[in-house]
């Protein structure tokens, strides 16, 4: 009996034994452990869209720039007072005569430039606080010589080429330097200019005779 007790104890102990060696094995895995690490995020992420984009080069000749001269008309409106509100040519002097005001030269003025003017003239004389507003109805018109079918002053387009004016006038001579021209703009601005270069109310084109 004792034996048989001695035995019972010592089988009961390996089965306890093996028990707890087969738990401790499946707590463990036979494959390594991948572990992944997240990029940190950027300070900014929208760093790269917030750039201040960069203004454009201004384009050559374009209307914001232009001055008034002779041959261009001018919408006026005086708000409130319709009797003093029209349509008024520059004239030769480089002048327009609106109602009940003398001659007002606007010849090298902005239309900016020509609303402050008219409301000075308008507040010395007739009205208090007055509002004007100015625009370009019709542009003076333009100048093309030399070496098209048919030369001569054209009126103005709003965004017109070297090219557009040499269609307009006909198209080149068979004698006619296709790829440049020369524009006298004002009595002191004479440029060469490709064929793409806009023109400006008043500006005088010549296009020039080959050599070959």
């Amino acid at each position: 009996m004792t034996s048989m007790r001695a035995y019972q104890k010592l089988f009961g102990g390996l089965s306890l034994m093996s028990a707890l060696v087969l738990a401790g094995c499946g707590g463990f895995s036979s494959e390594p452990q991948m572990r992944v690490a997240s990029a940190p995020l950027p300070a900014h992420p929208q760093a790269a869209s917030q750039q201040p984009m960069q203004n454009a080069a201004p384009m050559p000749g374009r209307l914001s720039q232009y001055r008034l001269d002779a041959g261009d008309e001018l919408r006026v409106i005086v708000f409130g007072q319709e009797a003093l509100s029209g349509t008024f040519r520059v004239d030769d002097s480089g002048s327009i005569t609106m109602p009940l005001l003398p001659p007002l030269g606007v010849r090298g003025l902005s239309t900016a430039q020509t609303k402050t003017s008219i409301e000075q003239a308008l507040s010395q004389t007739l009205l208090r606080n007055p509002n004007v507003s100015v625009e370009v109805s019709q542009f003076r018109p333009f100048f093309i010589l030399g070496q098209v079918n048919a030369p001569g002053q054209y009126p103005f387009v709003s965004g017109m080429t070297v090219e557009t004016a040499v269609a307009i006038a006909g198209g080149y001579t068979y004698r006619a330097n296709t790829s440049r021209a020369r524009i006298t703009r004002t009595a002191s601005n004479e440029f060469k200019a490709e064929t793409n270069a806009l023109v400006m109310p008043g500006d005088t084109i010549f296009i020039r005779e080959r050599f070959f």
